[in-house]
């Protein structure tokens, strides 16, 4: 399947003038059935502040500074999963089964994360094994919500995502689970 690329707007209330376009898209590969999502900022990113590259491993907090991630809902459920992504390389990985209800830290492999970095772009390229998480496995159409938090050089967050429905950020509404995702 060729990627679904989609553009991350800026929540109202942040803006990050290093900042171009976001954009982020999504690839269903058949073999594995693995999900490559992609988030790539254009801009200055010389301006942005990156956390330096470490051993790839599972991680708590990691939205505290830059950050990208996926929220991930199989059709008629209530139930979610949201990935984060750092650019060092590390991870988190976490079950809802509601709103900001009953997390929990799922079983899985680790997740691959690459990041590259290049004159006026930076690229973050994450694989999720969604056979090793079954709600997702099973769902015929997966809505997706992809963000990213971007920290300035100066220590400011900015939030970025598909959709904003509220006066505060807040990535775990499913309002925002903006894209559907057809898996077959």
């Amino acid at each position: 399947m060729k990627a679904q690329w989609s553009a991350l707007r800026p929540h109202p209330t942040s803006s990050c003038e290093a900042i171009r376009r976001i954009s982020v898209g999504i690839d269903l590969s058949e073999n594995p059935p693995d999900w490559r999502i992609r988030f790539r900022i254009e801009g200055k990113t010389s301006h942005l502040r990156l956390p330096l590259p470490v051993s790839a491993r599972r991680n708590d907090g990691l939205w505290q500074h830059t950050c990208f991630e996926a929220f991930l809902q199989a059709d008629a459920s209530a139930s979610y999963y949201e990935f984060n992504f750092a650019p060092s390389g590390e991870w988190a990985a976490y079950r809802f089964s509601g709103r900001r209800i009953d997390r929990s830290s799922p079983e899985m492999p680790a997740l691959s994360v690459a990041f590259k970095r290049s004159a006026g772009c930076c690229e973050l390229i994450a694989d999720i094994p969604i056979p090793a998480l079954p709600e997702l496995a099973r769902a015929s159409v997966v809505h997706a919500g992809l963000s990213a938090v971007v920290e300035s050089e100066d220590g400011s967050l900015s939030w970025w995502a598909l959709a904003h429905a509220s006066d505060k950020p807040d990535f775990h509404d499913p309002s925002t689970f903006a894209l559907c995702v057809t898996a077959s």
